[in-house]
């Protein structure tokens, strides 16, 4: 029988931000490149659905040869999966098990939470590094249909692990000064 959960140490939803100065700072620049990013997802959605149109139009309705629209929107939509990884966890929407992780006391909990934070961002630190060379390699490399360099669309790997490493140190930096590690998975509500 698992043991019992003290009411004390129970997590709640929508927890105020930490009180250390620095861990509201850490707070607010996470929300503020999350914003950015956001509005980022948002343009390149845009573009994704505006292309796809185009393509439709372009293959059944109106006579015009353009064969761009297919890459464009496989390379748009990779993108913005890419971005969209350091808005989740900016509101701490990435993958967790809380029902293990609640059942531990409160100084466990923060420990646990930045031990993660610190594995993961060592696991984007390598994509990090990979991709800039991924990226150097995909200049001799062209795509198919228009003949551009690969590195092009292959920068959004790096980038997209550079963000993921910025919003882990600032998450780490605000679960360490909140009284509870569990807060931060109050953050999508406030």
């Amino acid at each position: 029988m698992p043991p019992a959960i003290d009411a004390s140490d129970a997590p709640e939803l929508g927890t105020p931000p930490p009180r250390h100065p620095l861990g509201e700072l850490a707070l607010k620049a996470s929300r503020r490149l999350n914003r950015w990013v956001e509005r980022v997802c948002v343009a390149l959605f845009a573009l994704l659905i505006l292309d796809v149109w185009l393509g439709v139009l372009v293959r059944y309705v109106l006579p015009w040869n353009l064969t761009f629209t297919e890459e464009l929107a496989r390379y748009l939509m990779i993108w913005m999966a890419l971005l969209a990884v350091s808005c989740g966890i900016s509101h701490r929407e990435h993958i967790g098990v809380m029902v293990v992780f609640s059942r531990f006391p409160k100084g466990m909990r923060k420990v646990l939470a930045v031990s993660f934070d610190l594995i993961a961002f060592a696991f984007f630190a390598v994509i990090l590094v990979y991709g800039i060379g991924m990226v150097e390699r995909g200049f001799s490399r062209y795509t198919m249909i228009n003949e551009i360099p690969k590195a092009w669309p292959f920068m959004g790997v790096p980038l997209a692990a550079f963000l993921a490493c910025v919003q882990l140190i600032l998450v780490a930096v605000h679960d360490w000064f909140a009284d509870d590690g569990v807060a931060a998975a109050g953050r999508a509500n406030l």
